[in-house]
């Protein structure tokens, strides 16, 4: 069948927005799934132009009649007005005081639905709901009122929303121009399942309702109203309502949407799940109609840590593995330069879209643990760069501010500061580029020190300032202010000292080693070695240049 002009038009948009915007990925953990009965969610915030910081809006009242000014996360436009709320949640992040978490992961979607006209973008979205829910299913009553009043004014929307006792994912798009409003569906993440989006809608077919009721705990699914009818009445679909999909009627699926998006949901479910197997073919692009779940059981449950390690995935174990072919150079490069596709001799080719990627601006992975205060229980392990080399610090969701190394205003994409966390990280990690294999184990060796040590440590904290909640909560707010704040700078000024060490024994393309200081020198002269390539790439460059490298005679220096 031909394809139309508009529908080749609408795929070239999609591939553009998925190659510019936001490009991000998200996991649900549900706290039957986890080791401690925690939930748990995952970000990463992915944008060559987004510097990584920790936001923070404390609490606040404010007097009846109060306007909010929206500003457009992604370029700071001024969007308008709406009602400000009386009363404001402390918001640290992507969590609030009361263990509310929100990710997202942008996808084009139909382009035709964006409403320029809308008030409310995708970020907004977020983070006034955040300073305004008290759990998962008020986030997304107040988020879809949001739209519902002030219109949207972004393009298809994955959102991930959790508490302490629920998971819940969101799925939501435009009208289009001039029309205000959204649709959308939610569902809750069955408990002891984990889900996972990544740029691409993921809901499909799902239960309808007669009604929301945000105060039925039994409910498991909210909708738009007309979710359905709006498909009809578009030309988007004549189904019956049973079989209506929303992915597949909002977001249609094609390579693009499979191998740079759902690749990357399916090869974290992969290291989880056992079973993953038969969904190799449709994360590769091959194979577009056996579609995975929306949720898959984990083989095993999964620790705070494992869920970290989740985010540092590049294909391991995959035909797909980064590191398994000659774009990953004599080193074993874990990332590509952009563009993501790029052409020979009039072919189409791809570089893979990995989770762990090298324009990552922040990403974390928050915990909301029931058992505890509620400005206590939530902590956001809060990394900046690349997430393969990051190191997930916690913040609990209770401070009252912020380390001053991941502060807002300390530096920006484009102004360099010594001491923020962004480029501390970004000089490790683009260094460590130049030589991979040989920095990536002391760069983890480092890594799983601190992420280990704060595992540890957070357990004693926990119980010392629960204890202390008891009859003093302003004193434990301030306790653990002060051991996110502590440690937040503590992970900056050890990666510093850490690419102190790795640049002076690396340069040049050499690995230095210490060695004492033979006695009556005032110095010494530290053992060099020049490793060069590994043979599988000399073989590969002999390949490429014949004899032209050959020594002829005897050798030179």
């Amino acid at each position: 069948m031909k394809k139309s002009f508009l529908t080749i038009t609408l795929t070239l948009l999609s591939v553009l927005l998925i190659n510019t915007s936001f490009a991000c990925t998200n996991f649900l953990i549900t706290k039957g799934a986890s080791t401690d009965g925690s939930t748990m969610i995952t970000y990463a915030a992915d944008s060559h132009v987004l510097f990584g910081e920790l936001y923070h809006w404390p609490a606040a009242d404010y007097p009846e009649g109060t306007m909010m000014k929206v500003y457009e996360w992604d370029t700071g436009k001024y969007l308008g007005e709406i009602p400000q709320a009386k009363h404001t949640y402390n918001v640290t992040g992507n969590i609030n005081e009361n263990q509310v978490a929100i990710g997202e992961t942008t996808y084009s979607g139909r382009v035709e639905l964006q409403d320029s006209t809308g008030i409310v973008d995708y970020g907004s979205l977020m983070y006034i709901a955040l300073q305004r829910a008290r759990t998962a299913r008020e986030a997304i009553r107040i988020m879809t009122d949001l739209v519902k009043k002030h219109g949207y004014a972004s393009t298809g929307e994955s959102f991930s929303i959790s508490d302490p006792n629920e998971v819940w994912i969101m799925e939501l798009i435009g009208k289009g121009p001039g029309i205000t409003g959204a649709v959308w569906v939610a569902r809750l993440i069955p408990d002891g399942y984990i889900s996972g989006h990544a740029n691409h809608a993921r809901i499909t077919t799902f239960p309808f309702q007669k009604e929301n009721n945000f105060n039925d705990p039994n409910q498991s699914t909210y909708h738009s109203p007309d979710v359905i009818s709006f498909a009809r009445e578009m030309g988007y679909f004549d189904g019956k309502d049973k079989d209506f999909s929303f992915s597949d009627t909002y977001a249609p699926l094609d390579f693009g949407g499979a191998r740079f998006c759902e690749a990357r949901v399916f090869s974290g479910f992969n290291k989880v799940n056992s079973q993953m197997g038969q969904y190799l073919d449709y994360a590769m692009g091959k194979d577009l109609t056996n579609r995975m779940p929306l949720w898959v059981k984990p083989d095993k449950k999964l620790s705070v840590h494992d869920v970290m390690q989740l985010m540092r995935d590049y294909y391991q174990n995959t035909p797909m593995d980064m590191t398994q072919d000659i774009g990953a150079g004599p080193y074993k490069n874990i990332v590509r330069w952009r563009p993501m596709t790029w052409e020979v001799d009039g072919v189409t080719y791809l570089n893979e879209r990995a989770i762990s990627t090298q324009q990552t601006g922040f990403s974390f992975v928050t915990q909301s643990r029931n058992w505890l205060p509620d400005p206590i229980g939530g902590i956001i392990w809060f990394g900046v760069d690349d997430t393969y080399s990051t190191v997930y610090t916690p913040m609990y969701c209770g401070m009252t501010h912020v380390p001053e190394t991941f502060a807002v205003g300390n530096g920006s994409i484009m102004e360099f500061s010594d001491n923020a966390g962004f480029w501390v990280f970004n000089q490790v990690s683009n260094f460590a580029y130049t030589r991979y294999s040989d920095m990536i184990p002391e760069i983890q060796e480092v890594q799983q020190k601190l992420e280990f040590g704060y595992i540890e440590e957070v357990k004693g904290i926990d119980k010392a300032a629960a204890e202390m909640y008891k009859t003093n909560p302003k004193q434990a707010v301030e306790f653990i202010t002060n051991y996110s704040v502590n440690q937040g700078n503590n992970t900056v000024y050890t990666w510093k000292k850490l690419y102190a060490h790795l640049f002076a024994k690396f340069m040049d393309g050499n690995i230095k080693e210490a060695v004492p200081v033979p006695e009556g020198y005032k110095y010494n002269t530290p053992s060099v070695k020049q490793p060069g390539y590994s043979e599988e790439w000399y073989k590969q460059l002999i390949k490429e240049t014949g004899d032209k490298f050959k020594v002829i005679g005897e050798a030179g220096h």
